[in-house]
């Protein structure tokens, strides 16, 4: 296994897409840092550019190094990170642009509990893109073998953890001050914007 996450570490820094196990289901990752490596990384799903993908960090130390704006909200952050949740967040730097789809006021984010060979390449990355490692529409991969062939052969590296749970994440909106569900997925929305308007002092 140590291999594999070496081999995954040196694709991503040399922008090669790659295929990591997270909480919920297989994912496609990138090196975010470049709008050509990221928007490569997702021409190979068919993502449209104007679907926003999420910034994936091992940790919410890391995500705030990433976009250090999100130190304003670090306490709502830290009710649901790590979690099986991906978070629309502010952005008022329009940090990583070509990340945030058509809204470049705004940026998805992930800090999951990930398993430990994924783990080990975030801490050799910093971050990347994450997005299912489906084509677009298609299932959302539970194993290796359920990413479509033509994906696995175009990424440089893979990283294989067995079955995962299948289920994405749930994606909350904190933009605003109301929190809003966008989808319902792996972990309970209503015990995760209970815990948000607490932390609001709602």
């Amino acid at each position: 296994m140590a291999g594999a996450v070496e081999r995954a570490i040196a694709a991503l820094q040399e922008g090669r897409p790659v295929l990591l196990p997270t909480d919920t289901v297989y994912g496609l990752a990138g090196n975010p840092e470049r709008e050509e490596w990221a928007r490569a990384a997702l021409a190979l799903k068919g993502r449209s550019d104007s679907k926003p993908t999420a910034l994936m960090a091992g940790s919410v130390e890391a995500l705030l190094e990433h976009i250090p704006e999100l130190l304003e909200i670090e306490q709502v952050l830290r009710v649901l990170l790590p979690g099986a949740f991906t978070l629309v967040v502010p952005n008022p730097a329009r940090r990583y642009p070509w990340l945030a789809g058509e809204g470049h006021d705004a940026i998805g984010v992930r800090v999951p509990v990930l398993p430990e060979p994924s783990l080990q390449v975030l801490a050799g990355v910093g971050a990347v893109l994450a997005t299912s490692a489906n084509e677009t529409g298609g299932r959302d991969p539970a194993t290796l073998d359920e990413v479509p062939r033509r994906l696995r052969e175009a990424c440089a590296a893979e990283i294989d953890a067995g079955r995962l749970p299948g289920t994405p994440s749930t994606v909350l909106d904190l933009t605003e001050q109301v929190p809003r569900v966008l989808r319902e997925g792996a972990a309970p929305s209503d015990e995760a914007l209970a815990r948000v308007r607490v932390a609001r002092g709602q």
